[in-house]
Order: structure tokens, then sequence, then C-alpha cells
């Protein structure tokens, strides 16, 4: 079992006015049945209230009061304290540190942590937390130790390589910030015990070979027995599960340059 060196978090306890009571479905629709499996449990917790946007505070400078640990979420996050008074968490990156100044403009200084339109930060850098649409709010690149890359400025689109090697364009008015997430070694840390995946909201996943006839496609027989279908694996409602595209068409498939790579089978 490994965990996370959470030795460069601030001591303290979350600010109060920006936590609120989480609900959590526990995987259940509203009928009160499992419409997704292996959900549940999980420890009691509260919803951190994270500015993704930040563009209502353009041009006002922000010390960072502390760096967090949110179990909301994979990376870490940064307390900011604006100059107006007011106090709001955002996604903090790798090398943010307590007592550093960073802001929110149009154009500004290439430090991790700033914010920008994404037109005006240059050919090569790490970004995080982009948006897709000026002024909606972050929602690409924001786990633990990601980052996209800005490839080139063009025709009113930026060109950006994402963490799994998808090249996508995004607007040019769009905001993101620069740098990397915090939390590098998320990737790595091994759980190590069943009470500890249950800790997280994880039930357990049990294999269908190993179950009844019954209760699944893949179940039955006196030993360890191949799926024995002539169409291949399915689900354990009896649909096919192997080569099937799960990626519905949407408006901003337009966007996309290059899919992302796909993992060679060992």
């Amino acid at each position: 079992m490994t965990s996370v060196d959470f030795s460069s978090l601030t001591k303290k306890k979350p600010e109060k006015k920006m936590t609120k009571k989480l609900v959590r479905s526990f995987g259940r629709g509203y009928k009160g049945r499992i419409t997704t499996r292996h959900k549940g449990g999980g420890h009691k917790r509260k919803y951190r209230l994270i500015d993704f946007k930040r563009f209502d505070k353009m041009g006002i400078s922000a010390k960072v009061a502390s760096i967090e640990y949110d179990p909301n979420r994979s990376c870490f996050i940064a307390l900011l304290n604006y100059l107006d008074g007011e106090k709001r968490y955002v996604l903090a990156p790798t090398g943010l540190k307590v007592g550093d100044q960073i802001i929110c403009q149009e154009e500004t200084s290439l430090k991790t942590g700033n914010r920008m339109k994404i037109k005006n930060i240059l050919v090569g850098s790490p970004v995080y937390n982009i948006e897709l649409l000026p002024g909606k709010g972050g929602q690409l690149i924001r786990s633990a130790g990601s980052s996209a890359q800005v490839l080139a400025h063009e025709g009113g689109y930026t060109h950006l390589k994402l963490a799994s090697g998808e090249v996508r364009m995004v607007k040019e008015d769009c905001l993101a910030s620069l740098g990397q997430l915090s939390n590098l070694e998320q990737n790595i840390v091994v759980v190590g015990k069943a009470g500890r995946s249950r800790w997280l909201g994880r039930r357990p996943t049990v294999r269908g070979s190993a179950m009844n006839p019954c209760d699944h496609p893949h179940g039955g027989g006196e030993n360890r027995q191949s799926i024995g279908l002539r169409k291949g694996p399915k689900t354990p409602w009896g649909k096919l599960a192997y080569g099937v595209k799960t990626r519905k068409k949407k408006a901003s498939d337009r966007l996309i340059l290059k899919r992302r790579t796909k993992k060679k089978k060992s």
C-alpha cells in the first residue's frame, strides 16, 4: 500500500463558507435502483466550491493563502486571498507555494498559476483548466498531474495537444491557466487493501466468469472456462462488449484534428 506525500500541504480546516453538503446517489437512479454498478459507501465528505472561471476577477491580484487537500478530486487546491477581500478556491498547479501572487488578465506574464486568454500564451507552454467556450469555465485538463501543450495559433483557434495524445482546436478567446496540475504521484498510488477502496466509494467488482449462468453470459462451468461465445464477450445484459464504439457524436467533433492514440495490445 502506498500513499501521496501530503507534507507540502497547509495544516488547516477548509473555509466553512466555501464548502457545502455533498449529496451522493451511490450509483442509484431516481427509482432507487442501481444504475451504475460498483458504486456505494465511501467516507463522508463536504464539497469545496472551486472557481473554474476567474474571469470576474480580471486584473485583481490574489495571494496564495494555503495549499489544501480536496477529497472530491485528485489534484490539490489553493485558497486565494484577493486584494478586494474575497476568498476563493482554485486548482493548484505544481510549484505554486503559499505567499505567491497570481492574477487573471487578458494578457499577463507567463508565470505558473496565472490565467489568461489562450491566444496570448506562447507556443509550447503547458496549460490546464481550459475553457471550451469563452466564459463557461474550465472543462479540460483538471485531474492530478495533467497538462496540455499549446501547439499553434491559427484562424481564430488554438491547437492543443491533450494528455491523451488528442490534438484539438479551442477558440482563441477561451481562458487557460499556466502550468501543470499538482499531485504528480497520484497515478502510482497502490490502494493496497479492499477497505481503502470502500472509503473511496468503490464497491467490489466480480468477474462475469466467476458468476452463475443466470447472473452473467460468461458464467457457469465446473472450472475456469473461456467465454465460449461465438460473437465475443458480452455485458451482464447480453449486449456485445468488444469492439463496440462508445463515443457518441458531438458537435465539437469537428474541432478534433487528431484522435487520441490507442494503447497497443500486449
